[in-house]
């Protein structure tokens, strides 16, 4: 998926975790043989050509396909899976890889868990008893240090669009150009990762106009920074966070 994963394994089971994260890993390079958008010979770069149909593909294809579709509509067309024409789940795919990642984890007894996407993270459990894990939200302005830290546990997902990492990677859907809106990063706090890296990329595309539609997703927090150096964020965010 053009990025680096990592694994944080705790907990009573972090002794016995090889097998479990052996076939973790084994699940996100078999999504990434499935969706990349960088090998001609993955599905989804076969069904974009037009040489497979839906349903000639893995059913996962269809799965994820029918998730973007569900988040388009929530996002009102600011999630979108198709890029200047071209078939392109990346925004939430990757997501929602990591996310599955987690629960076959924990399905495995592996509960304790940290799972890193590209600076777009799914954590399960505690990092140590009583204590939750701890995660920075880079400062895209300023490389190198974090703007913001929050702490969750249980089943809980941060992710972030912007430009801190890849630069402008995220494409106004309406215009097809890179988001002029005034933003420099959002992140989205919520359970899952696959709703989380979904809701960052359509509030960066739609800028500081997304904070009211952030603040009426149920069981949704968002900090956002803006290209001048200011934040905002929505009513339930500090609740996590050390700003």
């Amino acid at each position: 998926m053009g990025t680096v994963f990592s694994f944080d394994v705790r907990g009573e089971a972090a002794g016995q975790a090889d097998a479990a994260v052996e076939a973790a890993a084994a699940w996100l390079h078999r999504v990434d043989e499935l969706f990349s958008t960088y090998k001609p010979e993955s599905e989804l770069s076969r069904l974009a050509r037009g040489e497979l149909t839906v349903a000639e593909c893995d059913p996962l294809i269809a799965e994820v396909l029918a998730l973007c579709e569900a988040a388009e509509a929530r996002s009102h067309g600011w999630f979108s899976s198709r890029y200047a024409g071209t078939l392109d789940p990346t925004g939430l795919v990757k997501g929602w890889a990591v996310e599955r990642a987690s629960l076959l984890l924990a399905a495995a007894g592996v509960r304790d868990t940290c799972i890193n996407g590209g600076g777009d993270i799914q954590v399960s459990g505690r990092r140590e008893p009583g204590r939750p894990w701890r995660i920075g939200i880079s400062d895209p302005l300023h490389p190198g240090r974090f703007v913001a830290v929050v702490e969750g546990a249980g089943q809980f997902a941060v992710a972030t669009s912007g430009t801190a990492e890849r630069g402008c990677h995220v494409v106004d859907p309406n215009s097809g150009a890179p988001p002029r809106n005034g933003l420099a990063s959002v992140t989205v706090l919520t359970r899952g990762l696959t709703a989380a890296d979904a809701w960052a990329t359509a509030a960066f595309a739609r800028g500081s106009a997304a904070r009211d539609w952030l603040e009426a997703l149920p069981d949704v927090e968002a900090f956002a920074v803006t290209s001048d150096g200011d934040t905002w964020c929505t009513a339930g965010f500090r609740q996590f966070a050390h700003v």
